[in-house]
């Protein structure tokens, strides 16, 4: 057995007492845990895979990296995935990371998939097939609580999608559908969720002429249906190519791309509470393209490009509004980043 300290319980540490998952108290404020478990290990882990650096031959690499979301450092080596690719979406629970769509450049023609492979998030190693998105192409946006991963829009040869599909994390398989954004849209802020909502804000729409949006919608992960109306951002030129954190309360949202140009803005919501969004500080650096990550009390955003490719690593506290801090690097000077915490509530980024 592994004997844990807890200095912070107040009132339950009684000798004896058993908690869920088998943690015992072995005596006041120390905790036993089983032998061989593993609940805890991969808790607070950040990973991102397969980003863009400019070049096919330099782009399309398979490369899996995580983060300790809550120490300040460079990305780890975690695994690879089973092919190569890049603008993949990213969902996670406590246990399981899915990686899904994406876009393979440098073959004749240059393909869209909707492969989805998964993670055991506790131990380093590479990813494993676990089934197909219904919908084909680049640039999804997911949301997930514990037991279901909601896997929104892409961008494909023939335009940009609305389909939302869902898969469950415990079984392995393909999505069925689950709904429709309300209108057609890529390349998002991503994704920002709390147990129960899942939100989805920002893209742009081709076609008749090319828009960016700044509207936010949301559906209820548990429930299959449409998106519905949320809010907007501050911005009213939309946003695109950007990344999104989240408590289970409150979710950041990166601007990234605000036509004309790129912006370092960070917005925020309450994820309860549809209603528009209100400043939250800047990152270090005006970009887009970047990764984004969470647990329940960190943001963290990966890569990007200003327009050259970047390798750095921002964090903020979501509770508190106000300006990023640098974290450290990630592992190649990239954008187009999947991304997801462990223990987070979305932050989701492709």
């Amino acid at each position: 057995m592994a004997t844990l300290r807890v200095d912070t319980v107040s009132g339950i540490g009684t000798e004896g007492t058993v908690l869920k998952g088998g943690l015992r108290f072995r005596s006041k404020n120390y905790l036993t845990l089983p032998k061989g478990d593993t609940t805890q290990r991969g808790r607070g882990r950040g990973f991102y895979m397969t980003g863009y650096s400019g070049t096919p031959s330099a782009s399309n690499n398979d490369r899996i990296d995580y983060i300790n979301i809550q120490s300040q450092g460079n990305s780890i080596r975690f695994g690879s995935l089973t092919a190569n690719r890049y603008t993949l979406g990213a969902g996670a629970n406590s246990t399981r990371g899915l990686f899904t769509g994406g876009y393979v450049e440098g073959n004749s023609p240059d393909t869209d998939v909707n492969i989805i492979e998964f993670i055991t998030i506790a131990t380093e190693g590479n990813s494993t097939d676990f089934g197909d998105r219904v919908q084909v192409g680049r640039l999804p946006a997911c949301a997930s609580n514990d037991t279901r991963c909601v896997m929104a829009s892409a961008k494909t040869g023939a335009g940009n999608q609305s389909t939302i599909d869902v898969v469950q994390f415990a079984t392995t398989g393909n999505a069925t559908t689950f709904g429709n954004l309300t209108s057609k849209r890529a390349s998002m802020a991503m994704s920002c969720n709390s147990t129960t909502r899942g939100i989805f804000n920002g893209g742009y729409q081709p076609s008749p002429v090319t828009a960016f949006i700044n509207t936010i919608e949301f559906v209820t992960i548990a429930t299959e249906g449409n998106g519905t109306d949320f809010g907007d951002l501050t911005s009213t030129a939309g946003s695109t190519s950007a990344g999104t954190a989240s408590s289970a309360t409150r979710g950041l949202i990166g601007l990234g791309f605000v036509s004309p140009a790129r912006v370092n803005t960070i917005n925020f919501v309450t994820i309860a509470t549809t209603g528009n969004a209100s400043d939250f500080g800047d990152l270090t650096r005006t970009q887009s393209g970047y990764g984004s990550l969470s647990n329940s009390t960190r943001g963290v955003f990966l890569g990007g490009n200003d327009p050259a490719y970047t390798n750095t690593i921002d964090f903020v506290t979501i509770a508190t509004t106000g300006d990023a801090s640098d974290f450290g690097d990630i592992s190649l000077t990239q954008s187009g980043l999947g991304a997801a915490g462990s223990d987070s509530h979305g932050g989701l980024v492709v």
